[in-house]
Parts: C-alpha cells; sequence; structure tokens
C-alpha cells in the first residue's frame, strides 16, 4: 500500500511543493515544528534510509543540502538542522529545520500555519533554491 509521501509525489494528495528532482521531492510539513520545516524525499518507497542504495542515499542528501541552501536564504535562522527519525511515515524523509535555538528541534511542539501561508512560504522557498 502506497504511504501518504508516495501519494504526495504521485499528485493524490496536495502538498507545499518547494523543489523537486527526478528523483527527490521536497515540500513543507503540514504540521511543523517550526516555521519553514520542510521534508526531503526519494521519490522510491523506501522505508528506512540506509536502505537506499548508494547514489540515491548520496543523491537524496545533496538535495537536502541545496534545499537548506534556499530554505535558510527565506527563514533567518542560526543554521538548518537536519534530522532523519523515519517511524511515523514508512518512506524515507530528511527534516530540515530551520534552527535558532536548540529546542527548536522539538517533535513535542508544533506551530500554526494557515494554508495561505504555507503556500507563500513554499512559493518564497522555492524561489530560493539555485
Amino acid at each position: 500500500m502506497a504511504t501518504i509521501f508516495s501519494k504526495i509525489v504521485a499528485g493524490e494528495i496536495p502538498c507545499y511543493k518547494v523543489a523537486e528532482t527526478e528523483h527527490c521531492f521536497a515540500f513543507l510539513d503540514i504540521n511543523p515544528v517550526v516555521r519553514g520545516h520542510v521534508l526531503c524525499i526519494p521519490k522510491k518507497e523506501v522505508d528506512y534510509i540506509f536502505d537506499l542504495d548508494d547514489g540515491l542515499f548520496t543523491e537524496l542528501h545533496l538535495f537536502a543540502k541545496r534545499v537548506a541552501k534556499g530554505l535558510k536564504k527565506v527563514c533567518p535562522c542560526i543554521k538548518v538542522g537536519e534530522a532523519v527519525v523515519g517511524i511515523d511515515v514508512p518512506h524515507v524523509h530528511i527534516h530540515l529545520i530551520p534552527l535558532n535555538n536548540p529546542g527548536d528541534l522539538n517533535f513535542a511542539h508544533h506551530v500554526e500555519m494557515k494554508p495561505e501561508e504555507l503556500s507563500a512560504l513554499a512559493a518564497e522557498i522555492a524561489a530560493a533554491i539555485e
């Protein structure tokens, strides 16, 4: 059965896309821990990050690096943090989270954003990605 992320990639579920390549996809988390929380995924559905073949593992991380650089231009922060948890959705995903304080990387905390705010932010990040 396809994961929610596979359905997003297939266009069956809407998202706030910020970047896409042939093998990778990035979109805003709709339940962000901070403003600008982005998920980077491989389009291929694989549950565990260390089960990715070396080529896709490398490609996903280079893709996330590119997205993080654009994200940092749009969301003022000291650094963009990266986390791979992989418990909630059985599809590899890298969380990119703008960090200004150590507590910003707290998955128990969430900020509420309206759909129009998410849409505008996704467009800004997409435009900032080189």
